[in-house]
């Protein structure tokens, strides 16, 4: 890995103002507090903010696939001081950056800390929503809301029976047995990078525990915390943000879910974004029209998912 720049490019004022402490890196070193990185996708700054605390900094840092070159030195800087790094697996080069979970653990002072926690992803709740990251552009996601829904891919592959498509809902069988896999998936990736173990907390999920596929709530965050801290060697307790995390955006809730999972809920049929409720169907109607320009996505998307097509009969 490279060693860090003696000066580095400008940052834009509004990145700098966002994540402060990261680019003034060489203030934030010279403090002297003991410092705590949390490096990941979205899921890395909600897992940051509830492992602050008085005996330790954890310093807010643009996530994983928003690092840009210009940032390396600055995050060279902190790792060179850094007690403590709490990562998601990620690979060696992601996106052509020295940013991989190994290198950057190369970059950590003799006696420092390296902690791997899972990518959590909750699809018992959310059955049919899936992401997809087409070969041509891994970044790329379609308009309103960044997943996918399965009924809506074979909408878009299947013009003729489109109707059909949207309107299957899962069962409740099928809705455990999607969970079920998710659950085994989740507890491979535990078990083959050695993380944190989380996937005990989302055997019986309700949807307390998760907004959308992906964006866990606040129970999940504060055990989390725990056992992190535990692993850490630091003192036991969690950082209450006086807030829900992860909560500009909610999905759908099916009915069939909430009788499997959630009874004491109700089914809703929209999304919240921002508090704002907008109709599933206008956003499938966004997303059928964004699939007519982007025909790979349906093709890679479905044939990424087949597995959970088939858990849910949808083939």
């Amino acid at each position: 890995m490279p060693t860090a720049a003696e000066s580095s490019p400008p940052v834009d004022e509004g990145r700098r103002a966002h994540f402060g402490d990261f680019y003034d890196s060489a203030r934030t070193v010279a403090d002297g507090a003991e410092l705590l990185l949390v490096h990941g996708n979205c899921q890395a700054e909600s897992l940051r903010i509830v492992l602050e605390g008085d005996d330790v900094r954890a310093v807010r840092m643009p996530p994983v696939h928003e690092l840009t070159a210009d940032d390396v030195p600055h995050l060279l800087r902190l790792l060179g001081a850094t007690r403590h790094l709490v990562t998601q697996p990620v690979r060696d080069d992601y996106r052509g950056l020295p940013i991989g979970t190994g290198q950057l653990a190369t970059a950590l002072p003799p006696g420092a800390t390296t902690l791997l926690v899972p990518v959590i992803r909750v699809a018992g709740l959310y059955p049919t929503h899936v992401l997809v990251r087409p070969t041509s552009d891994p970044g790329l996601s379609p308009p309103v809301v960044p997943y996918h829904d399965l009924r809506t891919l074979l909408a878009a592959s299947d013009p003729s029976h489109a109707d059909d498509h949207l309107a299957r809902v899962p069962t409740v069988d099928q809705v455990r047995a999607v969970a079920a896999g998710s659950q085994e998936q989740l507890r491979r990736r535990e078990r083959d990078h050695g993380t944190v173990v989380v996937s005990d907390l989302l055997d019986r999920p309700t949807f307390a525990d998760a907004r959308t596929l992906n964006h866990p709530g606040n129970p999940v965050w504060r055990e989390l915390a725990h056992r992190v801290r535990e692993r850490l060697g630091l003192a036991p307790g969690w950082q209450d943000p006086g807030r829900p995390l992860l909560d500009h955006l909610h999905a759908p809730r099916l009915a069939s879910v909430v009788e499997a999972f959630d009874p004491g809920s109700a089914p809703t049929d929209h999304w919240l974004v921002d508090g704002v409720a907008l109709p599933d169907q206008d956003v499938r109607r966004a997303h059928l029209d964004w699939y007519g320009r982007h025909p790979d996505v349906v093709e890679q998307g479905l044939e990424r998912h087949r597995p959970t097509l088939d858990l849910l009969g949808l083939r």
